[in-house]
């Protein structure tokens, strides 16, 4: 005989703001949030954008603040745990609204958005079907459309939102495979690509490494992508493509030029109406790659570097970019809807086809996600607070600063100005009185700034004489707090000065630039 089970114990009633979409939960969240806010008030915020020390003891006193290892048994509360990572966060992490924050292509998030970004977390909508969130689907209706006419397509055109610029890219890719496929009477979601005769795609040797990510994610090799030399402003050569394009046999399928506008290290943006013009001629896909260059458009002065964008047959953007938006706020615009037609599904669990019919629809047959958060919420917000106007102002301050840098630069004879601002990068390299030492030195003041925690500025390589020179290590601020002032511009190339004539001085071990940096 099979004892009776005995009764669960009684679990105490939960809290009426538990969960964060109910009335209640809304309430809730606001006042967690700002209890956690001003308790982190009393932590020791850094000098600079990040906290001083070596990079494993930085995470060692991260990861000794959150508590003992592993699963806790039982939680410590709402507010003691909120608290707990607000101060790990204002302590050990990153300050991007610092002045001397200008590293990467990673902006001070704008605070509407951030709220408006909690309010979509707390809502838990997803894209996928209509009853999975009906209101988040209408909303990134509305950024698509807006987003779309800014580009200047027309009623035809489509888009949707992505995790990020290479998922763009890969999405992007993905529809121009497709598309050369079914010219060629290949249905290569049926059969694989294996039925596609010698893929190729064009972009140029400055292009997003994506790319070809892309393009070996997608079956089409590594070994598809044919890298286009650039000129001395570092835009794709369309001569060069006209050439690589004329070479190709019959046996190749010429599936997408990649275009670049607004390259990660320089800015530059390639000639998007002759690219353009040199992919319709051959059959192939025109993708623009705008992760950097697209809020250039809501600049009146900075805006027409985009021209040649509306004839794209598919855009990437990426407003968590120039956009001031929280990651991932990534779209991909196509200028015909038709494109989607690759991703189209039908589920009898989520959109079957009497539903679609009668309205219930969602964006499943839009991407290659199922769930998928409304992040087009926070997008809306911004749009709607500052409006074209509005951003275009803070693109515009961030240009601005850029121009500065590079005027100090150039007039600055222990710094070499390699690439100015086309928009808000500025490349260059700290010249050390021995040649010799140069790479090293520059390499080694980046890494005393990151250590000592004031000051946060990028790397890469170039050729500052030209394609036939050998790359270098160099420098690079990108610019892209509004807030910021020429001063601070001033400033953060004085701590490079000082970083360098440091450097060259001696090489300092871990150990000495810690006791340094602590006194």
């Amino acid at each position: 005989m099979i004892p009776a089970a005995e009764a669960p114990p009684v679990a105490p009633s939960p809290p009426p703001g538990l969960l964060a979409g109910s009335a209640e939960g809304l309430v809730e969240l606001s006042v967690a949030v700002t209890r956690a806010v001003a308790g982190a008030r009393s932590a020791r915020r850094p000098r600079g954008p990040l906290p001083q020390g070596a990079p494993a003891d930085v995470l060692a006193a991260t990861t000794a603040a959150l508590g003992p290892a592993g699963m806790p048994e039982r939680g410590v509360g709402t507010d003691a745990a909120l608290h707990r990572l607000a101060t790990v966060l204002v302590e050990q992490g990153i300050d991007l609204s610092h002045p001397m924050a200008a590293a990467h292509l990673q902006p001070p998030p704008l605070t509407v958005a951030v709220a408006a970004d909690a309010l979509a977390s707390a809502g838990n909508a997803s894209l996928d079907t209509y009853d999975s969130g009906p209101a988040t689907i209408a909303v990134e209706r509305w950024v698509v459309d807006a987003l779309t006419s800014l580009a200047g397509f027309d009623d035809g055109a489509d888009g949707v939102l992505t995790p990020g610029g290479s998922l763009s890219n890969l999405t992007a890719l993905l529809l121009a495979r497709d598309a050369a496929a079914a010219r060629r009477g290949v249905d290569v979601r049926r059969d694989g690509v294996a039925a596609l005769p010698k893929p190729v795609v064009f972009c140029s040797e400055l292009a997003h490494f994506s790319v070809h990510r892309a393009c070996a994610t997608l079956g089409l090799g590594e070994s598809a992508v044919r890298a286009v030399p650039v000129d001395e402003r570092h835009r794709m050569r369309p001569d060069a493509l006209a050439a690589m394009l004329r070479d190709l046999g019959e046996e190749h399928t010429p599936i997408a030029v990649v275009a670049t506008a607004g390259t990660t290290d320089f800015g530059s943006v390639d000639p998007l109406a002759e690219l353009t013009a040199l992919a319709r001629e051959h059959g192939a896909w025109l993708h623009v790659d705008a992760a950097y260059g697209f809020g250039t458009l809501f600049s009146d002065s900075l805006a027409g570097r985009m021209d040649g964008l509306t004839h794209a047959d598919s855009v990437t953007v990426d407003l968590h970019k120039i956009g001031w938006q929280p990651a991932a706020a990534s779209v991909l615009l196509v200028r015909d809807r038709a494109a989607f037609a690759a991703l189209d599904r039908s589920v009898d669990y989520l959109n079957p086809a009497d539903d679609r019919a009668a309205g219930y629809d969602g964006l499943l047959g839009r991407t290659l996600q199922t769930t998928r958060r409304p992040d087009a919420v926070k997008i809306a917000a911004t749009l709607l607070a500052y409006g074209r106007h509005g951003l275009g102002q803070f693109v515009d301050t961030c240009h601005r600063l850029a121009r500065h840098a590079e005027a100090r630069i150039a007039a600055e004879p222990r710094l070499e100005l390699v690439a100015g601002a086309e928009l808000t990068t500025v490349v260059f390299r700290y010249l050390a009185e021995d040649p010799a030492t140069r790479d090293r030195v520059n390499g080694e003041l980046r890494r005393r700034l990151l250590h000592r925690g004031t000051a946060l500025i990028g790397r890469t390589s170039a050729r500052p004489a030209g394609p036939a020179d050998e790359p270098v290590t160099c420098l690079k601020l990108t610019l892209l707090n509004p807030t910021a002032t020429e001063a601070d511009i001033d400033d953060l190339l004085a701590l490079v000065l000082d970083a360098g004539a440091a450097c060259e001085r001696h090489s300092p071990t871990v150990a000495e630039a810690h006791e340094e940096g602590a006194a």
